[in-house]
């Protein structure tokens, strides 16, 4: 019930349809067509968890979450479809993209996002941005939670450091930060190398 809560898909809609391991592989190879460059989704390590153990050997992912993060920092909210209301991506027919959290809508905004993405930066590199940790924007939990990393001292970040345990994305962000404080070689490399797709 909790799950379909969210999705509003039941096991009568499923019913006799292929198990995961017979209809995933034609799709995530992208078939009849070319071979995909690469996987996409928003929050792809979610994704991650059924098509990896199906998927073509080597594929990689781009995460337009770790991306838009880098992209439109400024963003009230992240997430795919709080991105799609703010962004207003053009040529998204809002009744293709709905009911949200529905594998096909949200296939279909994610893809104006994805095009908007290569429109800014190189498939290279929103690759590299979604192997790394999330560059997040604001802290997400704790003492300075909903404050933008920017805006926080040095001390809170060591603090955030000190104790982010197994959170890779809030120690990545605030060692981010500091580096960028202290003028470290590279750590200024945040922005997209082209402005416009082809």
């Amino acid at each position: 019930p909790s799950t379909a809560a969210i999705h509003h898909i039941i096991d009568e809609d499923v019913a006799g349809a292929p198990p995961w391991q017979v209809a995933a592989p034609p799709v995530l190879e992208a078939m009849p067509g070319p071979a995909p460059l690469a996987l996409a989704a928003h929050r792809a390590s979610f994704e991650q968890r059924w098509c990896r153990p199906v998927q073509p050997p080597g594929l990689r992912w781009v995460c337009t979450y770790k991306c838009a993060l880098r992209l439109w920092p400024d963003a009230p909210t992240h997430s795919n479809q709080g991105l799609r209301y703010w962004r207003r991506p053009e040529g998204l027919d809002r009744g293709a993209g709905l009911p949200a959290h529905r594998a096909g809508p949200d296939a279909y905004v994610t893809a104006h996002h994805l095009r908007d993405m290569l429109a800014m930066a190189d498939l290279d590199q929103l690759l590299t941005w979604s192997d790394e940790p999330a560059l997040l924007v604001k802290v997400p939990f704790g003492p300075w939670r909903g404050r933008r990393f920017r805006e926080l001292d040095d001390d809170a970040l060591d603090n955030i450091l000190a104790s982010a345990g197994g959170n890779a994305d809030m120690a990545f962000t605030a060692r981010t930060e500091r580096m960028q404080r202290d003028g470290a070689p590279g750590a200024e490399a945040q922005a997209p190398r082209q402005t416009a797709l082809l």
